[in-house]
């Protein structure tokens, strides 16, 4: 009984108003009572402690009475500012600064965000209108995050497009005044003097090896150069005297046929007969070494030309043993001396290609018959020994010019842009076109490998091609 009365007096102490509550050790902010959610200075014993596990992580901050008292102010004011104006710098440190810049805010806000969730929830029930301004001050966050990080992925979307694409090329006008004067304009239409249209034959063409930026320059060196390595036109009768023009002709149908068997390239022919005329307008020599002169010529210009050059026993060998080696490299050793190793020379087929591509130009798709009709008759003259007396890109723009005749009597067959990629007027071309039809037209001719060859079907065999006028648009 006396047990039981004390233990109700013990219980009685305890449940008295105000008897036994402990002051809290450390002061009370308003702000801390408003994140529990309570008021007054009175603070349960269980909400103490839980008030000091909520707000161990901020222990370090100074009093609340200097500071913001809502979580949501304390939020903004870890924000960074915009990236600053930048307009100014060049492209390389202009995207260096806004990767660096996005990165640092991106981990600035992403850090902030961390520190706003351990700061804003607490481990205890809160009021009703607490609960809301929480959740607006959350949606506020949330809103801004998300607006941050657009502008975050817009300045990146930036960046990758001024690294890609710069805005020059977004602006014709702009890369034609950043061109120094004097620069070659690449564009797809020049304006002649006289108001026509030439077309741009370099402008659509990727390829490096074209060299479309300096092939206006290399073609106006080969048109200096052919004037100088030009062989002399009457060679025959003031160095020579033991060989005549038919046995020229003879020796050059038959490489033709030797070109063919080893598969040259036509580059190696035309510079074969360049060396051959140009040995013969220095060098006297006999008619038995005449053939010698031919395959060393070719020797010389297969090693300079192809990727795989002919040995010289192939060459020993397609002569029927002939001559030896020692022959053939004794006078290999005799063309290069007299030449002075000067082996790179303009020939017709340099100036064709060019030329070819300008024709070309006028049609919405390329004839390849143009193509081939045109190094047809080009490679018709090798065996002439009359048009010695024309140049190089004379005979390429006839050339050029009877094709296209030959293909089509209606249209004329000159035009202002192969007129100033030649820069020969259809005037000019008259003597030489007409020279060329005829042997053309000529059906007892005596050389045939060069017929034969562009009688086959890999060629479309353009040989058999005949104009059916005469050539007259060339006063």
């Amino acid at each position: 009984m006396y047990h039981s009365m004390a233990r109700q007096a013990n219980m009685n102490k305890e449940n008295a108003p105000g008897s036994n509550i402990q002051k809290p050790i450390s002061r009370i902010t308003r702000a801390r009572a408003k994140a529990l959610g309570i008021s007054g200075d009175a603070l349960p014993l269980q909400a103490k402690h839980e008030s000091n596990r909520v707000l161990q992580p901020n222990c370090k901050r100074a009093s609340s009475d200097n500071r913001p008292t809502d979580v949501g102010s304390s939020f903004q004011s870890k924000r960074r500012a915009v990236l600053k104006e930048v307009t100014n710098m060049p492209l390389n440190d202009l995207n260096t600064k806004i990767i660096n810049g996005t990165k640092i805010q991106a981990s600035k806000n992403t850090r902030t965000v961390v520190e706003w969730n351990t700061m804003v929830v607490p481990a205890v029930c809160v009021g009703p209108q607490d609960q809301k301004g929480k959740i607006k001050v959350t949606d506020d966050m949330t809103k801004q995050s998300v607006k941050e990080l657009r502008q975050i992925t817009a300045q990146l979307k930036l960046v990758n497009d001024l690294e890609r694409k710069p805005s020059i090329y977004y602006n014709p006008k702009a890369l034609r005044s950043s061109l120094p004067k004097g620069e070659i304009h690449i564009f797809n239409k020049v304006e002649a003097a006289n108001d026509q249209v030439i077309v741009d034959i370099d402008s659509k063409h990727k390829d490096p090896q074209m060299c479309s930026l300096y092939a206006a320059e290399i073609y106006n060196n080969l048109r200096a150069a052919e004037l100088k390595g030009k062989p002399l036109v009457n060679y025959m009768k003031t160095v020579q005297r033991d060989i005549t023009q038919e046995m020229r002709g003879i020796l050059i149908d038959w490489l033709v046929e030797v070109c063919e068997e080893y598969k040259l390239k036509s580059e190696t022919l035309y510079l074969t007969v360049t060396l051959i005329d140009q040995y013969l307008s220095k060098m006297y020599i006999e008619k038995q070494r005449l053939q010698l002169l031919g395959i060393t010529c070719m020797l010389i210009a297969s090693k300079y030309e192809e990727i795989i050059a002919p040995r010289v026993e192939d060459f020993c060998f397609i002569t029927d043993g002939t001559y030896t080696r020692r022959e053939v490299l004794d006078m290999e050793h005799q063309v290069v001396d007299m030449l002075s190793f000067q082996i790179s020379v303009p020939t017709v087929i340099k100036f064709l290609r060019r030329f070819i591509l300008a024709a070309q130009s006028s049609y919405k798709v390329p004839i390849v018959e143009l193509e081939y009709l045109a190094n047809y008759l080009a490679e018709l003259t090798l065996t002439e020994y009359s048009f010695l007396k024309f140049p190089p890109s004379l005979i390429a723009a006839s050339a050029v010019f009877l094709a296209k005749w030959t293909l089509d009597q209606v249209e004329h067959p000159w035009n202002p842009t192969l007129e100033h990629y030649t820069n020969y007027k259809a005037s000019k071309l008259k003597e030489t076109v007409l020279a060329l039809q005829d042997i053309q037209l000529n059906k007892e001719a005596t050389l045939h490998a060069i017929r034969q060859k562009y009688m086959q079907y890999k060629f479309n065999k353009v040989a058999t091609l005949i104009s059916q006028k005469p050539v007259k648009p060339l006063s």
